[in-house]
């Protein structure tokens, strides 16, 4: 990749700009301030040059997270609809549609706050204070799985972080090394004798996943069959949660909507309906595919009680190795606490 200074693009473009010839033809513009000039200079280098004094925590970041950048990028970095999913894609890189992310692809933690700092919110750039900068390119990082709950990301341990795909650039040599081929003259038409279609692009990510289908109706066969079936053992569940608890478990299942519903007229996303599922056994909703880890689950006779819910809920991939559920989890009791008071108000 190459890279030139930026304050001295600048100062070209002003001094091509504010050339006599166009100032006489125009009669417009004037040379810039050297403060309007630094204030375009935004550039921060990969060891750090160029970051401004503050600091950031994971927990700060997921606030800050869930209330500018949720809305396009979801609550768990995880991307919504087709914008950009800025976490996983781990050991994607070979793959025919590899998933380029913070974690997966990018070299340098640098151009994370760079991008973050200088163009994000969307239709908002250039709003978010340093510290918030710094919480939310530190949640990025843990949604990631690159640091821990407790990360504080600062201008003094930005430089202790090293993305994953920090080797995996080269420069870009290309002006020395393939030179001798260029054409100084550019055909423009007839430029082959045939053109042949090689290839076509196979792999688009743009056809809705199976998983987020409508599901189907069950045949008269398949109902008159779970007619026949014996009526299973009635399940304990709790009592009726604290009402105030339950508000609390609205506010953060937000977190969830993106993959999961409840409620009258909730459907499958990617995610299955949470109706119920308080004392329900694994991978009960109908017409969701549930992943072959929630099958065996299943299979082995797993029932979601309150106590393996929050397992779960506090880290669903080391509960449930090969789960396709993609957040890392609810950080605090309180939130698991409150979610599953909220499911239950669903399962009375």
């Amino acid at each position: 990749m190459l890279k030139f200074p930026k304050l001295a693009a600048a100062t070209a473009v002003v001094a091509a700009c504010a050339a006599p010839a166009y100032a006489e033809k125009f009669g417009l513009g004037r040379p810039a301030l050297p403060e309007e000039i630094a204030a375009w200079d935004l550039d921060v280098a990969p060891d750090g040059t160029g970051l401004p004094a503050g600091s950031g925590d994971v927990f700060t970041g997921e606030e800050v997270f869930a209330e500018k950048c949720a809305v396009c990028h979801g609550d768990f970095a995880e991307g919504v609809g087709n914008w950009p999913k800025l976490a996983g894609g781990q050991g994607t890189l070979d793959h025919d549609d590899p998933l380029k992310t913070v974690g997966s692809y990018w070299p340098y933690l640098s151009t994370t706050w760079d991008y973050v700092n200088r163009s994000m919110p969307f239709g908002d750039a250039q709003s978010l204070t340093p510290d918030e900068v710094y919480a939310i390119v530190a949640y990025i990082l843990y949604s990631n799985d690159l640091v821990d709950d407790e990360f504080v990301l600062s201008d003094g341990t930005f430089t202790d972080v090293e993305l994953p795909n920090a080797g995996g650039f080269i420069l870009d040599d290309r002006q020395e090394a393939e030179a001798h081929f260029w054409n100084p003259e550019p055909c423009m038409e007839n430029c082959k004798e045939s053109v042949e279609i090689t290839m076509r692009a196979m792999v688009l990510d743009v056809t809705p996943d199976e998983d987020s289908a409508e599901p189907r109706a069950a045949s008269e066969a398949e109902q008159e069959a779970a007619a026949q079936q014996p009526a299973e053992a009635p399940v304990e569940v709790a009592a009726v949660p604290d009402p105030e608890l339950v508000a609390k478990g609205e506010k953060t299942f937000k977190k969830c909507k993106a993959c999961h519903q409840v409620g009258d007229g909730a459907k499958p996303k990617t995610g299955p309906v949470l109706n119920g599922i308080i004392g329900a056994p694994a991978g009960h909703a109908e017409g969701f595919r549930y992943s072959k880890a929630m099958k065996t689950a299943a299979e082995d006779g797993l029932v979601w009680d309150e106590t393996q819910l929050a397992a779960f809920l506090a880290k669903p991939k080391k509960y449930m190795k090969g789960t396709k559920m993609s957040f890392a989890g609810l950080k605090k009791e309180s939130d698991i606490e409150a979610v599953i008071a909220y499911l239950q108000s669903y399962s009375q």
